[in-house]
């Protein structure tokens, strides 16, 4: 198709000055044109006229004929000149056509290249040494039991693993876009949302591949000027709806939660429909994000879009208090089937599922009901990438005086994007959870209580069998003890980790376990 509009071209240049060589040939020998009844022009009998006027006033009427002869050349040649652009604009674009299909052969060649490279087979060959090993291979194979499982153990760092094929280094592919990950800060009527956006701001790696929109509500103008105070390094927005909601009158109370509720919609909606972000990171206005807030999320997005099985990533660890957490491992990821926000990545096919259904108020604890969350999970950190340091609100302090003040906030960046994260994928997670949680030996919480009762460093696994049982042995424990839908805080298949005194403990129903009671709640 390419050199059959090519041909076209060429003929066309060809017929365009033979064409102007004609027109010029003729013009120059053609008789004259005169007025009827003066010259006569090329009538019959004109000659006679013509011999006359030719001797009476040649110059003049000849000089008239040349200018005549030059505007009608300068006429034809404007067209044929308009002609012109247009087969040059028309070439210009098969050019840029025949670019594109030169550059679609050579990548279907080196695809084809690469795929024979990979399937070849040397025949006659000595047997070739086992393939090498991974990073994740060296790492199962080190360090004992605890560097088997993932849940367990520090992340191997992947940055040096290539893949070989009879011992030939496959060409690196190109790297893609990275998407755009844009930050969504709720906010409302706390000036403190300066502290917030200030560590976001300082964290940042890049604004265009990070942009921070700031959605308020409220109306409250203090909190308005303290955010327009960052110019275009943010972008505000304001929920235009105020108002009260009418509520149940039993509700009224509640009228700060039907607000937060119609505030994330309209705002999520401006994300994806308005602002058209394939996904979004939402904070709110009293968290504090870690050094590696962002490094975090970049790497955990991959993941999240390839496994249909979780449908968030989240900052927040529940039981992330200090001393129940291991400083030493601030890379170690976990799933939970708990849903538990304060910093969580979702994704625009989930808004979709989610928007047409979302509830009027305590949207949080909707998200946590299996309608919703229908057997997904989410992946937390060992070390929360964010804190709370927002007493007041709607919950009035529920919570943080006993627990969240005491969160404690990773200081130490780890670098997400160069580990290989692949094992949070749920056949190859769960294989290594089983064995981990389940091969740990049962003690009861006196022995974990008591000093000198437990030999070695465990881990070690607490059962629970009833509701009742876990809230008891979570509160000895220290760990948060309410459910929602059944669920733990936390918790993955009914499982909790954390550490008790330096030891890994799993506070686990019995083996066998295949769902939640939602009558636990």
């Amino acid at each position: 198709m390419v050199r059959k509009k090519g041909s076209l071209i060429l003929c066309g240049a060809f017929l365009f000055v033979a064409w102007n060589a004609l027109l010029l040939l003729f013009l120059w020998g053609r008789p004259p044109i005169g007025r009827l009844g003066e010259v006569g022009g090329a009538e019959p009998g004109g000659g006679k006229e013509w011999g006359v006027a030719a001797g009476k006033g040649g110059g003049a009427d000849l000089a008239g004929e040349v200018i005549r002869l030059a505007e009608e050349v300068e006429s034809e040649l404007e067209t044929q000149k308009h002609l012109l652009k247009q087969i040059q604009s028309h070439r210009s674009l098969w050019e840029r056509r025949k670019e594109m299909g030169k550059r679609e052969t050579e990548i279907a060649k080196e695809k084809k290249k690469n795929d024979e490279k990979v399937e070849i087979k040397h025949p006659q060959q000595s047997p070739q040494p086992p393939p090498k090993k991974t990073a994740i291979d060296n790492a199962d194979q080190s360090n004992g039991k605890n560097a088997q499982d993932p849940i367990a153990s520090p992340l191997p760092d992947s940055k040096d693993r290539e893949q070989t094929i009879n011992n030939e280094k496959l060409p690196s592919t190109a790297a893609p876009v990275q998407v755009v990950i844009p930050i969504l800060v709720i906010a409302c009527d706390r000036v403190t949302v300066k502290r917030s956006l200030d560590k976001l701001i300082q964290y940042r790696p890049s604004a265009e591949l990070y942009p921070i929109i700031v959605s308020q509500d409220c109306g409250h103008a203090e909190t308005a000027q303290v955010i327009g105070s960052y110019g275009s390094q943010v972008t505000h927005l304001r929920q235009p709806d105020i108002s009260d909601i009418r509520v149940r009158p039993e509700h009224r109370k509640f009228q700060g939660y039907y607000k937060i509720a119609r505030h994330y919609r309209w705002a999520l909606n401006q994300v994806f429909n308005q602002l058209s972000y394939s996904t979004v990171v939402i904070v709110e206005d009293d968290l504090e994000v870690a050094p590696d807030f962002f490094e975090y999320f970049r790497a955990l997005y991959p993941i999240l879009s390839s496994d249909p099985t979780l449908w968030c990533v989240s900052a927040w660890n529940d039981n992330g208090r200090d001393g129940l957490v291991d400083p030493g491992k601030p890379g170690l990821l976990y799933r939970t089937d708990f849903f538990p926000g304060l910093g969580w990545m979702l994704l625009r096919e989930l808004w979709e599922e989610l928007e047409p259904k979302w509830p009027a108020a305590f949207w949080d604890d909707w998200m946590r009901q299996p309608d919703q969350r229908r057997d997904r999970s989410c992946v937390r950190p060992e070390i929360s990438r964010t804190i709370t340091f927002g007493r007041k609100g709607v919950s009035l302090g529920q919570f943080f005086d006993q627990y969240l003040r005491y969160i404690k906030l990773n200081t130490e960046f780890v670098p997400f994007t160069k580990l290989d994260l692949s094992y949070l994928v749920r056949e190859r997670y769960n294989e290594n959870f089983e064995r981990e949680v389940y091969g740990a030996p049962i003690v009861k919480v006196e022995e974990l209580q008591q000093r000198g009762g437990l030999v070695g460093e465990g881990p070690f696994r607490v059962e629970y069998s009833s509701r009742d049982s876990f809230k008891v042995l979570a509160r000895n424990l220290g760990v948060m003890d309410d459910l929602k839908s059944g669920v733990p805080r936390a918790g993955y298949r009914g499982v909790v980790s954390f550490l008790s005194r330096g030891r890994r403990i799993y506070l686990a129903p019995p083996a066998g376990w295949t769902h939640y009671d939602t009558s636990w709640s």
